[in-house]
Order: structure tokens, then C-alpha cells, then sequence
């Protein structure tokens, strides 16, 4: 795949996932953490399981024990890095975890230049560095710029939450890279999301939440399960697969732009008002993305 594909595929997942941190707010308000993720991971993770028997059964046979350990070992940072995350923006907001996309830019590439050559070279040209400081100041000036993000979207809570799940997903990313060295982004996701929806059930049965699930309409379950599916192909199946495909450093610079996508879905949807800075702010962050995206 040429430059201009791998293009092609930021572009789709930053639109994507602009609309995935509504639905996820969305969701995390109307349903309890563990049975949200247990739905939305194991929808998920089926339909990739049964498409990975379809299409990539030679590649499942070569699965050893050490790939198996390592896909173990990320849905253990997946269930946690899940867990926090979701419970972080339940208690903040959808931007508020916009916020902090920006905030895991730097500690992501910093984590993953501690493993792998070709992301410390990356990280240390100096287009990316420029093109990198002018997308995180064009972040800032359009979401802090945002007049619906209030003191009172941010408590401590959501804070510390959302705080743990960035850490998490740094080393979550590097152990993503290694598995992908091996195994394609779709298996990778068929796996990690099965074993992460069925951690997540076990611990909704193991504290009885997911009884609240046979009081809940049949619409917003089948609702759930759509956004389980939709979340695992954008946040999970396209992330790995950017991940394997252009590494650690390009997806976090890719991170900054759904903050703009997100801006555009709430205008078009909600209603919600852009105004001129923010606007400005939107057009400093995809000058920066692209600049930093150039070899």
C-alpha cells in the first residue's frame, strides 16, 4: 500500500472515530462500565472471529504459545485501559477524552521510542517535532476554545480515570507493534476483543451488574451491540491496523485530528456552534498533522 492509501486510512479513521466519542458517551451514560464493554466487546469480537475463519484460517494456525501469551497479555491492557477510559468520560465528557488524546501524544511516542528504532528516528525529525508542536497548540486553541467545556466537565475522578488509561495505552500501542510483527490487525482485534469482552463478563456476573441488563429495552441492547461493533472496527480494527502499518508515532499524531472530526458530527448533528477561533484552531492541527506525517 503507497503513501497516499495509508492517507486514505487516517482520514477514515479520524471521520470515524469523531462519531465514535459521541456513541460511546452516549452509552457509557445509559449502561454500567462492565456491561457496556462485555456487550460492545464480544459484538465485536464474534463477527471479526467468524470473518477471521473465513478469510484468515492459515494465519490462526500459526498462532504459538508465545503470540497467544502476547495477545493474552494486551487484552489484559485492552479490559484495563477500557475500563478507566470509559469510566473517565463518564464522569468528564466526550471532549474531556478528546483532551486527553492530546495529553497521550507525547507519552505514547516517548514510550515507544524506548523500543523500536524506526519510532525514535521518526520522533526525532525535525518535520514531525515542528509539524507536532503546531498540531498540540491548534488542539488546544480548538478545544479549550469550546464553550460547552466547562469547569464542570472535569472532576477528579474522570481526571484520575482518564489519566490511568493513557498510561495504559502506551504500553498497550508498543505491545500492539510486536504482536502485529506476526499476526494481521484483524486477527489481532478477533482476539483481543473476545477475550476482553469475556473478562468484562465475568467481572458483570462476578458483581452482579449484569442483571441490569434484563430491565433494559431490547432497542438500546441492539443499540449497544451496533456501537460494539462499530467501535471495535474504527477504535480497535483500524487503530491496530495504523498501528502495524505506519507505526506508534503516526497513529498518535493521527489522534490529534478527532477533535476536529468530533467538532464537525456535534455541528452537523447537534447543533453545537464552531466559531471562528475554533475554526482557525481545526486549520493550524491539520497543517501541523500533515507536516508531521511528512518523511
Amino acid at each position: 500500500m503507497n503513501n497516499q492509501n495509508y492517507f486514505l486510512v487516517r482520514c477514515m479513521y479520524v471521520i470515524l472515530m469523531g462519531l465514535g466519542f459521541p456513541i460511546m458517551r452516549y452509552m457509557s451514560l445509559n449502561f454500567d462500565t462492565l456491561n457496556n464493554n462485555a456487550v460492545r466487546f464480544i459484538s465485536g469480537g464474534v463477527l471479526f472471529c467468524i470473518f477471521c475463519l473465513l478469510k484468515y484460517k492459515n494465519h490462526l494456525k500459526k498462532i504459538n504459545i508465545k503470540t497467544a501469551l502476547l495477545l493474552f497479555v494486551l487484552s489484559i491492557f485492552m479490559t484495563c485501559n477500557m475500563f478507566f477510559f470509559i469510566n473517565g468520560i463518564k464522569n468528564t465528557s466526550a471532549l474531556s477524552g478528546s483532551v486527553f488524546s492530546i495529553l497521550a501524544m507525547p507519552l505514547g511516542i516517548l514510550v515507544a521510542s524506548l523500543f523500536f528504532i524506526d519510532e525514535r528516528e521518526r520522533a526525532f525529525n525535525y518535520k514531525f517535532i515542528t509539524g507536532a508542536l503546531i498540531a498540540i497548540l491548534g488542539s488546544f486553541l480548538f478545544i479549550f476554545n469550546d464553550r460547552s467545556l466547562s469547569s464542570s466537565s472535569f472532576n477528579y475522578i474522570g481526571f484520575i480515570f482518564l489519566t490511568i488509561a493513557i498510561c495504559i495505552q502506551s504500553i498497550q500501542n508498543v505491545i500492539v507493534k510486536i504482536v502485529a510483527q506476526y499476526l494481521p490487525a484483524i486477527v489481532i482485534s478477533a482476539s483481543t476483543a473476545t477475550i476482553s469482552g469475556l473478562m468484562f463478563l465475568l467481572l458483570a456476573i462476578k458483581t452482579g451488574v449484569i442483571s441490569e441488563l434484563s430491565v433494559t429495552s431490547k432497542e438500546l441492547l441492539i443499540l449497544l451491540v451496533l456501537a460494539g461493533i462499530y467501535g471495535m472496527f474504527t477504535g480497535m480494527l483500524m487503530a491496530f491496523y495504523i498501528l502495524k502499518t505506519q507505526g506508534v508515532t503516526i497513529f498518535n499524531i493521527t489522534q490529534l485530528l478527532i477533535p476536529v472530526s468530533t467538532g464537525i458530527f456535534g455541528y452537523f448533528t447537534l447543533g453545537e456552534k464552531v466559531d471562528v477561533i475554533q475554526a482557525t484552531g481545526a486549520v493550524i492541527i491539520i497543517v501541523g498533522c500533515v507536516f508531521a506525517t511528512k518523511r
